[in-house]
């Protein structure tokens, strides 16, 4: 099955959304996280408005801009949202300057800052030999993650309004904020969203489908040293860094993203900030199983507790919060989904393959709101630095798989 795809419109619709400025601050407690987001926003609703989508709006409370491509078909099926976040990660996001590198053969791509992306280094970039590859000028991330999603739902509501003889259901498309620091989806309105099931659009390689993710969780210590000249120090000083340094060789050196695959959990430190005085330290902690979540937490809680004890007063304090859980149950009891998703993979000439998921989804927080939605990719790679990148015809073979899906949903129903 083969669907035309406009990848030239894909491509127009990418690079303008790589060059506006979305990324999230988990310091600020404001929804969305950052004022980029809502122009993003806004800028869709006006696409999603010019295409003749339905019920375009921007919902102020959430921050998410939805729109709906009513049924081209009399009878009953299920409707489905494909859903993508605005946001991108911790990382430079101001001065995007996509670079299109046309037929892509493995040349080294030098960046003007000595940085390079080469397939020794990068080995997947092989997926993109032959393609009109996409990458930022390396003093920036590029935002695949997750523009390349929503370039990829637009182009596939494109191609539906420009092809009625591809019939389909109801399709509701949702693009919200925030995805990056764990509470987009906080906000997500699933009653109005009113689908039967939804796909997030949010992971790299083409064919894959990830409906198992982390349970996750963040931990905020805040360590209070004593500071005295280091030539007076003796029974005096207490450096906050030293016991922050103590406390991350305290845990299991073995449990971190580096050396972790599959299934496993792991503590990941992200940031270190402070001096002799005083240090925050920002960990995530992650694991599939819900067992070894709670386990992971408590270990933390023991380490404080240990290495409190060898002070006279309260040295670290920690302020942890659940981020979002595993959905797999979820979404286990409506394989249907899983079954139509393959479906679609399979029409379009790729290989499905389901795997779990080393990290989260808006889909992780809306399952559990109640709309099963496992996550599909977006076609790139390298996310959340100056590295990432994808091509236009991966993002063009995502949106041809949500057509196919929504095709196949009509057939399925019938």
């Amino acid at each position: 099955m083969t669907y035309h795809i406009n990848l030239s419109a894909i491509q127009d619709d990418f690079l303008k959304y790589a060059k506006m400025n979305t990324r999230s601050d988990p310091t600020q407690t404001s929804v969305p996280s950052t004022p980029g987001q809502t122009v993003f926003a806004k800028h869709l609703v006006k696409q999603m408005e010019m295409l003749g989508l339905t019920d375009v709006h921007l919902n102020m409370a959430s921050g998410f801009a939805s729109g709906t491509l009513v049924a081209n078909i009399n009878k009953n099926v299920p409707s489905i949202g494909y859903i993508a976040h605005l946001d991108t990660a911790n990382y430079e996001a101001a001065g995007v300057h996509p670079v299109i590198h046309e037929n892509y053969d493995g040349t080294p791509i030098h960046f003007d800052n000595g940085l390079e992306l080469t397939v020794d280094q990068f080995p997947e970039l092989r997926r993109y030999f032959g393609e009109t590859l996409i990458s930022s000028d390396g003093t920036t991330l590029l935002g695949v993650d997750d523009k390349a999603g929503i370039a990829g739902a637009i182009g596939a509501v494109r191609y539906l309004i420009a092809h009625p003889e591809v019939k389909h259901g109801e399709i509701k498309l949702a693009f919200g904020p925030d995805e990056e620091i764990g509470t987009g989806a906080d906000r997500f309105d699933v009653a109005s969203f009113a689908t039967d099931f939804a796909y997030t659009l949010d992971n790299g390689d083409l064919g894959q489908i990830e409906y198992e993710t982390f349970n996750a969780a963040q931990a905020t210590l805040e360590i209070q040293g004593v500071s005295v000249h280091p030539g007076n120090a003796k029974d005096l000083l207490i450096n906050a860094l030293s016991i922050a340094r103590d406390f991350d060789n305290a845990l299991p050196k073995y449990e971190r993203p580096e050396y972790t695959e599959g299934h496993q959990g792991y503590f990941h430190l992200n940031s270190v900030h402070g001096n002799t005085d005083h240090a925050t330290v920002v960990y995530t902690i992650r694991d599939h199983d819900k067992e070894l979540f709670d386990a992971r937490k408590a270990t933390f809680q023991q380490i404080a507790e240990t290495l409190n004890a060898q002070f006279d007063t309260l040295r670290i304090t920690i302020a942890m919060h659940d981020q979002y859980y595993n959905g797999a149950s979820a979404i286990q009891k409506n394989p249907q989904i899983l079954a139509l998703a393959e479906a679609g993979i399979k029409a379009v000439g790729l290989t499905p393959s389901i795997i779990p998921f080393r990290g989260g989804t808006d889909g992780s927080k809306i399952t559990y709101l109640g709309l099963p939605t496992p996550n599909l990719f977006n076609g790139g790679i390298n996310f959340h630095g100056p590295y990432e990148v994808v091509s236009t015809e991966a993002i063009g073979k995502l949106a041809e798989t949500l057509v196919a899906i929504a095709s196949l949903n009509v057939e399925q129903s019938e």
